[in-house]
């Protein structure tokens, strides 16, 4: 399993990897509060999505993060941004999550093809045995999006996470296996052919 910096792209999204020169346009769509509001990161500023960049950044070095950026391709502008997360070549695995979008593109195929082209990637280049998704217990579109991709819910960890505002959060464990990737594949051909 050999993890670098890759281009992932569709007929609506390109999924292009993160670079600090991003931070503009990420900025220039990303500090709606409301976005942010069931994620454990708080960004409000310029100075937090640098952090939040640099983070990612950072954690590619390292081997343990691929964050992407979101190119929407009818208006060539930067949407959002997303990640393949706590890498694990050893037993195949990796996370795809950090997801958001602005709000004018939620609701739309953008996020089903982000994820189908992630999972492609996973699966079929990277050769995963498992790809896994977390998300607030709280968040309700987050855990309705995850089941209508195909993933599987697997449980809550209680008391997981401690966010920005203090709270403490309980996370819900959802993942899809090399075994369900063929009918979760077919699934996502189908509704992407609908948009």
């Amino acid at each position: 399993m050999k993890v670098e910096p890759v281009t992932l792209t569709g007929k609506i999204v390109k999924l292009v990897p993160m670079e600090l020169g991003h931070l503009p346009a990420l900025c220039s769509i990303g500090l709606d509060p409301e976005i942010w509001k069931w994620t454990v990161a708080h960004i409000a500023n310029e100075a937090d999505m640098r952090a939040y960049v640099e983070t990612a950044l950072d954690e590619q070095r390292r081997g343990v993060s691929l964050p992407f950026v979101t190119l929407h391709l009818p208006s060539n502008s930067i949407i959002g941004s997303t990640r393949f997360g706590n890498i694990d070549m050893a037993n195949k695995r990796v996370e795809i999550g950090w997801t958001w979008i602005a709000r004018p593109f939620q609701r739309t195929a953008v996020n089903t093809e982000a994820k189908f082209l992630m999972l492609q990637h996973a699966f079929e280049t990277l050769g995963c045995n498992r790809v896994e998704f977390k998300t607030d217990s709280f968040n309700e579109k987050s855990r309705n999006a995850l089941l209508r991709i195909g993933a599987t819910q697997e449980g809550i960890f209680r008391n997981h996470m401690i966010v920005a505002t203090g709270r403490i959060r309980h996370s819900v464990y959802f993942s899809i296996i090399n075994s369900d990737w063929p009918a979760v594949k077919q699934d996502l051909l189908r509704k992407l052919s609908t948009f």
